[in-house]
């Protein structure tokens, strides 16, 4: 795998994660996604893969997008 397809999975792990906090899920669930993000995240720096100022601007950019999607889904239903 190549940087950007590792940067990718990582995007789907924080973006699971996210949705799992704010679904509602239970400790065990949401538990079991933080862990798999955290791991994976430190498994990419301790390889020297990223660095955390690359690792806190994707997480960071996972995290906006998740909020601005959240904010136009809830003006859709406003609207509606």
């Amino acid at each position: 795998m190549n940087l950007d397809e590792l940067k990718v999975t990582l995007r789907g792990l924080v973006r699971k994660t996210i949705e799992t906090r704010f679904s509602g899920a239970n400790y065990a669930t949401l538990a079991q996604a933080r862990g798999y993000a955290d791991g994976y995240m430190r498994a990419l720096l301790d390889a020297g893969l990223i660095d955390q100022k690359q690792l806190l601007e994707l997480v960071n950019a996972e995290r906006r997008l998740f909020v601005d999607e959240a904010g136009k889904a809830s003006g859709a239903t406003r609207a509606a």
